[in-house]
């Protein structure tokens, strides 16, 4: 059965993909390396199948910037041998998001549109529930519907089904 993830990307990444025109760009690839400012997927146990949802913590909100289904994983020093010249064009467009030590590359089918005005509503906020082999957890730090602090998004983290349900259809409910 998939899962489903949510990844930290940080303001300044925020800032750049916005800058640089990304926002309403369909995410088609990500990126993930062995340090804390760019984890590893395959270390949290995403695989082909599974979901990741980009989140940002900004201004005690938590955004929900869009969502891809990852349908390869490949290592990024493979990358120039296995990818198509399409996908290889793609990992240069998107080479942005490379912010670091890179060792491995998440292709997808076209996911939702980056977008950076979705908010978690603070009911959702204070429900949002992952889950790991040691049970479930919410979110720490969530005062009066904010996020007072990111500590509990930092990283990569499963969702509970529920959850992963409910950011899903934020996502559709937010994507033109």
């Amino acid at each position: 059965m998939p899962n489903s993830y949510t990844t930290l990307w940080t303001n300044d990444l925020c800032r750049e993909l916005d800058r640089t025109g990304r926002a309403g760009q369909r995410l088609t690839m990500l990126f993930g390396g062995p340090h804390q400012s760019l984890p590893s997927f395959v270390r949290a146990g995403v695989r082909p199948g599974d979901t990741v949802f980009p989140v940002r913590a900004f201004r005690k909100r938590l955004h929900l910037l869009g969502a891809m289904e990852v349908s390869r994983i490949i290592p990024y020093k493979d990358a120039g041998a296995e990818l198509h010249d399409d996908d290889y064009a793609k990992l240069l467009d998107w080479r942005t998001l490379k912010a670091g030590c890179v060792t491995e590359v998440l292709l997808g089918p076209p996911g939702s549109a980056l977008g950076f005005g979705t908010v978690v509503p603070a009911d959702l906020l204070s429900r949002l529930t992952y889950t790991s082999r040691r049970g479930e957890r919410t979110l720490k730090h969530v005062v009066d519907g904010e996020l007072a602090r990111s500590i509990s998004v930092q990283g990569i983290y499963r969702l509970a089904p529920d959850s992963a349900t409910a950011l899903r259809q934020l996502v559709l409910e937010h994507s033109g």
